[in-house]
């Protein structure tokens, strides 16, 4: 049941990100929007291998989390100019309440760091810390 919540958790992330992108021109916003994509590819590549439907590979799961946390560490840089455009899933949130979305930025990106896929195991537990991270942000700052 958990593998099928955060499979669609991962389904619907991936669409969004996919829709959003058509007609933005804002290159700040598309910097961001380029910058959720990559995460969403690396949650794909780890949630392919949990459900089975890609082997199970420890240096491919490991790479998309070392990918995952290098794109986490730029969150920041990418929301730093407040612009917000029609497309854009951003809530005016992020810049009134800076600190907290920093914090949890910032949550993501050490979670992303700290953890290690070295057999199928591990995939679950990792998927779980990254979606609460991911979902702790995207549920007061994403639309």
């Amino acid at each position: 049941m958990k593998t099928q919540v955060l499979a669609a958790m991962i389904a619907v992330t991936a669409a969004g990100a996919a829709l959003a992108h058509g007609g933005v021109e804002n290159e700040t916003v598309l910097a961001r929007m380029e910058g959720m994509k990559t995460l969403s590819t690396q949650l794909k590549i780890l949630g392919a291998m949990a459900k089975g439907q890609q082997a199970f590979d420890a240096a491919a799961a490991q790479a998309a989390l070392d990918r995952l946390s290098e794109e986490a560490a730029q969150i920041l840089a990418h929301f730093e100019e407040e612009v917000i455009v029609e497309k854009s899933e951003a809530r005016p949130a992020i810049w009134q309440s800076w600190e907290d979305f920093a914090a949890k930025a910032d949550d993501l990106h050490q979670r992303s760091a700290a953890l290690e896929v070295a057999q199928p195991g591990d995939l679950g537990p990792a998927l779980r810390d990254l979606g609460g991270a991911c979902k702790a942000c995207h549920a007061d700052y994403r639309e």
